[in-house]
Order: structure tokens, then sequence, then C-alpha cells
């Protein structure tokens, strides 16, 4: 008997789900193992023996499991320790994998997900045990390097851009002056609050400032930037990082004291308000209107990009391929082929090149100003959002699947 398991960890994205059932349906076709099993809250739930068979689950859950946002099969936030540190967590992860005939674990995350798939790779190898593992890369951030992009922005970005479309519509309906606010996610990079540059209106620009963490925050020049422009225009849109810091480092979203996340990260946010609040302090504007998309961008399945998500299948669907004669602790990433017409093709890559390590948004992309991003960022966001959802709809809602115990 030879099985596999698939979990997911960290955020959820709209198109996580994708990847799980392309390692499910890969195997469907290639019949390589005997069942492929789901990890129920990731690694953390795998040390639990909390897990399903996803081989004897409903057809029609399974299908419909390919659009439903969020992570179907749980997730967790839990940093594996090295074996120096925890042996005995080790020791129990193998013993779960050889009581239930795991040849192959599959890791559907971001960084830290693969840094967990670097380090049981490592220690399979080192101690001379078979089971393999590998990488199915998830994050809304983008910031995985080596890869063109990753599962989950595509579809983040199609939202936002949304969100600032319509809203730019909705603050231009009154001749007073106004300001609205959008702040995105992004603790280290500013490719969400960049792939708002693609959001336009009859030709032009809907979002008037974008500001980055690659850049550091100047509040004088951010006020000087927005007052400036209310002289020509009633209304201005400005797409704000959670992640922009002052330039001694200090997040604008820590001002407010959120506390630190499991990772050991700050837990950030609230920056569009501390905006609005200065903005009004300081008399640019009087009429400031701030959101926080917070987890409504990694959870818009409807919608999502097409393209994102058979993207995101894809990478689940090559990396069982793979592992089928492929050397574990290798992960699945994206590269960019051609962008007119749009084409991208998976391709293996060790794990040790993206765990730990991050990728910036472009310093070349970004303006002379520091407060927008140049054509360059249009271009490569534009093919990624591409593509309408085949949702299925109940009682005039999106009819999703889920299989946690």
């Amino acid at each position: 008997m030879k099985n596999c398991i698939v979990a997911q960890s960290g955020g959820p994205t709209s198109v996580i789900n994708a990847s799980a059932m392309g390692v499910f349906k890969a195997n469907e076709e290639l019949k390589y193992y005997d069942n492929v099993y789901a990890g129920i809250h990731g690694i953390e739930g795998i040390l639990n023996e909390t897990m399903v068979n996803l081989s004897e689950m409903d057809a029609e859950v399974i299908d419909r499991l390919m659009y439903t946002p969020s992570s179907g099969l749980g997730s967790c936030r839990y940093k594996l320790k090295s074996y120096e540190e925890n042996k005995s967590e080790y020791i129990k992860l193998f013993e779960i994998f050889k009581k239930y005939e795991i040849d192959t674990f599959f890791y559907v995350g971001g960084n830290d997900s693969m840094d967990t798939v670097h380090k049981l790779s490592n220690y399979a190898k080192e101690h001379n045990l078979s089971t393999k593992f590998f990488g199915v890369p998830k994050t809304i951030d983008n910031d995985l390097p080596i890869m063109d992009h990753t599962p989950g922005f595509g579809s983040a970005a199609k939202f936002i851009a949304t969100i600032a479309l319509e809203n730019k519509l909705d603050c231009s309906v009154y001749s007073a002056k106004n300001v609205f606010i959008i702040e995105t996610m992004g603790r280290d990079t500013g490719w969400l609050a960049a792939s708002s540059c693609v959001a336009t209106l009859n030709g032009k620009p809907v979002v008037d400032f974008i500001y980055l963490p690659e850049v550091a925050f100047d509040s004088e020049k951010c006020l000087k930037d927005i007052a400036k422009k209310l002289e020509t225009q009633d209304s201005v849109v400005v797409v704000v990082s959670e992640g922009i810091r002052t330039a001694d480092g200090t997040f604008l979203g820590e001002i407010g004291g959120h506390g630190l996340d499991k990772f050991g990260h700050a837990q950030l946010g609230g920056v569009c308000n501390y905006l609005k609040n200065l903005i009004k302090d300081n008399g640019v504007c009087k009429k400031v209107r701030a959101i926080e998309l917070s987890t409504m961008q990694r959870c818009a399945m409807h919608i999502a990009s097409q393209t994102d998500i058979e993207e995101s299948f894809n990478c689940g669907f090559e990396a069982l391929k793979y592992s089928v004669t492929g050397e574990s602790g290798y992960m699945i990433g994206m590269q960019r082929v051609s962008n007119a017409p749009y084409k991208s093709e998976a391709f293996a890559l060790h794990t040790s090149k993206v765990a730990n390590n991050i990728k910036y948004f472009p310093k070349e992309w970004i303006n002379a100003e520091g407060n927008n991003v140049t054509k360059e960022a249009y271009e490569y966001t534009l093919p990624l959002i591409q593509g309408e959802p085949k949702v299925q709809y109940e009682n005039g809602l999106p009819k999703y699947a889920f299989i946690l115990k």
C-alpha cells in the first residue's frame, strides 16, 4: 500500500483548494497512490491524526471544493521547530506516516510552509527514511522568490482592483471634496497594493496614490500629495499596504499595538484609519472614508480569476506528477512564458531557494515620487486577473463545500 497526504497551511486564499484538488485529480489520472489523504488543519492536524481519506469522499463534494474559497482542509499557523529543538515531534510525525503508509506529503502554503517541507525532507534524508515531501505554493502576498507569481495573488488582485473601481464611482457622485483610502494586506511587500493599478475608468487609472512597504512612508509628503491632487479633482483614491513603515522602520500598523502572531510577526492593520485621521487632523480634507479589506481579499471566490484557479490547480497536479520520479524537498513554481498572449508553465525548484526568502516589489516599478507604480506593474498584473470563476449557485448564493471534521 502506498498513500499520499495533502495539507494546507497559513492564511487561506480564494484558490488554495484548487491546488489540493490538483493533487487529487492528478492521482485519479495516474493512479500512482492507493489513497489520497487530507491532513485537517495542516501539519498540526496530522500530528493529532486528524485526517480524512479524500479517495473515499463523495465526488460531488470534491468537485465543488475546486470552486470553494478558504482552506477547505483547514489550516494552521504552526511553526515546526528544528529537529535539534524538538526531536519528539519529528519522531511522532514519521510514526504517523508509517501507520498510514504515507509515501509522500504535499504541503500547500507560503514561505513558512516551504520551510517545513525543507526541514522534513532533510530529516528524512539524514535518517534514511523513504517519505518524500513536496511544496505547492500559495500566498496572496506574491512574495515567494524565483517564480513569476504565486497562486492566490491573481484573484486577490482582481478583488482589490474591483473594489477600487467601484468605490471610485461611489465617491465621485458628490461635488464635495473627499478622500477614499483602501488598505490591503502585504506585511513586507507591496504586490497587493500595487495590483490596484489595473483598475481603470474611461481609460484612466482610478487610484491616484499607491503607498508600498518598499518605500519609506513620509507623512508630510503624503499630505502634500493629496492636497495638491484635490486642487484639480473632487475625489482622491489612495491604496496603501498594511506594511508601510516610516524611515526608521516602524510599521504604521504597529502604532495601534495589535500584538504578535504565532510566528512572532507584528499583527498589522489599521493603517487606513491612521491615515484618515492624519488627513482630517491636518485640515487637508474634511470628508475621508477608509476601509481595511482584511480577509475579504483572500476569500472572494465570487470574483476570483479563472486564470488563477487553473494555475493553482496545475501547481498541485504537477506536484503529484513530479513526485512520481522527482527528488524530495522540491516545490512547484510558475514561470511566465509570454505576456501577449499570456502563457505560463510549471517548473520544479528546491524549497531551500524559497524558504525564509522574500521577493520584494521591484523598485524600478515604483515611480520617482514613491507614491504610485509604473506601466510595468500594470502589464505584469493584468493577465493574472483574467477570466470569471465557474462557481455554482443555489438560492442566489454560491454553493460551496467544506470537509473539515
